[in-house]
């Protein structure tokens, strides 16, 4: 039987995109959306329908930068819920954490993680800086603003580097190339970036071992992924770059593959598991998270991402150790929604007290 019960499933309005879509050079793809939003807004229509198998209103809100209107649509359905799909709002994704602000000051309950979390996580050296903080190892490293600053005298990090964005998820602008083995190639990514994103960078020591991915749904931790690169070409770095989730064509999409649960020692993965689930609380995570860490050579846990409000498409890594941990998509959605209904339930028992 259906509860009666509003759910508004919100999500980020596409936009069209110019930048190049690899993270290296290329020709713009005029009047196409990013890819990364493409295939999510198909899944959008397979959420609302799982979800109404459960509650008996389910309603979709488009965001855009028109404020006055999102409030006054969210007002006049005045949901339950408010299910948080927003990850950036006209392609800027820094207002994600803006975003759910919005929905705290309307006094509407929503799904996932709080803005100061999303914050805090959408830039690296904050999420760094707080892990430091609760003594979680992460990569030793340095951010940028101007290729001025970069300083090969001054330069104290250990090669082979990484470089990204400082404030940018689904991999945008890393690529084969991110991965660098001295000062030459380093300036000339540095450079890159800068010049095609117009965005800090951030330069971390590259560690060179098994790529985990650590699901946490609740207080839960799901069954760990292993992403593994068989079949990629000799000197292509093992990384997850953006051809790796969106350029189906390419050798890191068809290379990169997880294996689910991951093929460690349980003492491994006790440690693994333990540090996770330290992140996620360290962040002040809710309701879901994802936690990616890689392993040096001596299988030493470094925490390279924490991801708040990750993709649970059906085809995601996430919801890959959900069914592993033995609950349907749908039954996903459902444990989701009701994190955030009893929120609900338990602000209107502290209301009327």
């Amino acid at each position: 039987m259906k509860q009666d019960k509003k759910i508004l499933v919100a999500y980020n309005a596409p936009v069209s995109i110019y930048s190049i879509y690899t993270g290296k050079p290329g020709e713009a793809i005029n009047g196409v959306h990013d890819l990364s939003e493409v295939g999510f807004l198909d899944e959008i229509n397979k959420i609302c329908t799982s979800l109404s198998k459960y509650y008996s209103c389910v309603e979709q809100l488009p965001i855009d930068n028109n404020i006055e209107s999102v409030i006054r649509k969210i007002d006049q359905f005045k949901p339950d819920v408010i299910f948080n799909f927003v990850e950036s709002v006209e392609g800027i994704t820094s207002y994600e954490y803006c975003i759910a602000g919005v929905y705290e000051l309307l006094g509407y309950q929503y799904t996932g993680n709080r803005p100061q979390t999303l914050g805090n996580c959408l830039n690296k050296s904050t999420t760094k800086n707080i892990l430091k903080a609760f003594n979680i190892d992460s990569p030793s490293y340095l951010t940028l603003t101007k290729i001025e600053e970069l300083d090969k005298k001054d330069f104290s990090l250990n090669f082979p580097v990484i470089v990204k964005l400082l404030k940018e998820d689904a991999s945008i602008g890393i690529s084969e190339n991110s991965v660098v083995h001295n000062f030459k190639n380093l300036s000339e990514q540095v450079e890159f970036l800068l010049n095609t994103y117009k965005s800090e960078i951030i330069i971390e020591e590259y560690i060179d071992g098994k790529e985990l991915n650590v699901a946490v749904l609740g207080n839960s931790i799901l069954p760990i992924s292993e992403i593994t690169f068989k079949g990629l070409p000799k000197g292509l770095p093992q990384i997850v770059t953006y051809e790796s989730k969106w350029i189906a064509d390419s050798d890191y999409y068809n290379s990169t593959k997880p294996v689910c649960p991951a093929k460690i020692s349980d003492k491994l993965k006790n440690e693994v598991e333990e540090i996770a689930i330290r992140s996620f609380n360290a962040l002040k995570c809710r309701d879901y998270a994802r936690v990616d860490i890689r392993l040096d050579k001596n299988n030493k846990p470094y925490v390279i991402e924490i991801n708040p409000n990750p993709d649970i498409s059906e085809d995601s890594g996430y919801y890959r150790s959900a069914n592993k941990f033995g609950l349907t998509y749908d039954n996903l959605l459902k444990c989701i929604s009701e994190f955030a209904l009893n929120r609900s339930l338990n602000d209107t028992k502290n209301k009327a007290v």
